[in-house]
């Protein structure tokens, strides 16, 4: 796993909290650059997400940036260097253009864990701008809360930088093709309340308070049972990316839901038949 960037500048660049409770918090935190993602950042952070994911202690991660920003996607300062000869010889530091950046085995794009299929859920925190990588790399959250001053939008249309991070393949099965067309096409910034409308912020929340919002639901999130949750999280994905058949998504849910139904449903209905979470209540500890 990556711990460190040698003669590293921007030590801070990714900052990484975690909580007893099982909430970690990873926020990028590149001012000047208004969080946008250059080689040594993408490495972090694709470094905490592993992290995260391999901390069998943490359940949850909200994802955010510092100051206002979410994340301006990559550094265009550090593209502008790109060669491709300099990046097969060692020489560039910017962010990895190629596919075969690899970490313990899975794929890191240039912005970072933006090819990862997270194992565990992620919440994003959006305040002011999630534009071109950074629209991507907030598309890796299972929930986007949006302050209401975000921006999204695929502003790299103007300088004729693909989406390579995901962005053609989750924007669509999150908003329809239509809609992520419209986006991609014409790289317009979508504000949040559109952004609400259209299912890719999932919550509009006052300037100020994402964070407050995204870690409200994580708190949720991890007071539920956490097998149950994660297997019904991995069919959605299954079944909106990998399945080729409508059976085959069905088989995939029973396969795995099957699996928890001794070590968490029979727990769980116990619970409910000695009279917690009746009409729908969720005050109760869930967590089993």
């Amino acid at each position: 796993m990556i711990t460190s960037v040698p003669n590293d500048p921007e030590p801070n660049a990714v900052q990484i909290t975690t909580t007893p409770s099982g909430i970690t918090t990873i926020t990028l935190n590149r001012p000047a650059r208004r969080n946008a993602i250059d080689g040594p950042t993408a490495r972090k952070l694709t470094s905490a997400f592993l992290a995260f994911e391999a901390d069998e202690s943490q359940k949850v991660c909200v994802l955010t940036g510092a100051n206002g920003t979410f994340c301006a996607g990559f550094d265009l300062h550090e593209v502008a260097k790109y060669e491709s000869q300099s990046e097969l010889d060692g020489t560039y530091n910017g962010p990895r253009i190629s596919h075969h950046s690899r970490v313990e085995g899975r794929n890191m794009g240039p912005i970072g864990p933006s090819r990862m299929q997270i194992t565990k859920p992620v919440i994003a925190a959006v305040a002011g701008y999630a534009v071109a990588g950074g629209l991507e790399l907030s598309l890796i959250a299972d929930i986007r809360v949006a302050e209401e001053d975000a921006i999204f939008g695929v502003f790299c249309r103007r300088w004729g930088v693909p989406l390579i991070d995901g962005g053609t393949v989750r924007l669509q099965a999150i908003v329809g093709l239509g809609r992520a067309m419209d986006m991609i096409l014409t790289g317009r910034g979508v504000g949040a309340q559109e952004a609400l409308s259209m299912g890719l912020a999932n919550r509009v929340v006052p300037k100020g308070k994402g964070v407050d919002e995204a870690m409200g639901i994580a708190r949720q999130l991890v007071g539920f049972p956490q097998g149950c949750m994660n297997v019904d999280r991995a069919s959605c994905y299954n079944a909106a990316y990998n399945a080729v058949s409508f059976e085959e998504a069905l088989a995939f849910e029973y396969d795995r839901g099957i699996e928890v139904i001794e070590s968490e449903s029979v727990k769980g209905a116990k619970k409910f038949r000695d009279g917690a979470g009746r009409h729908g209540k969720f005050d109760f500890e869930g967590n089993l």
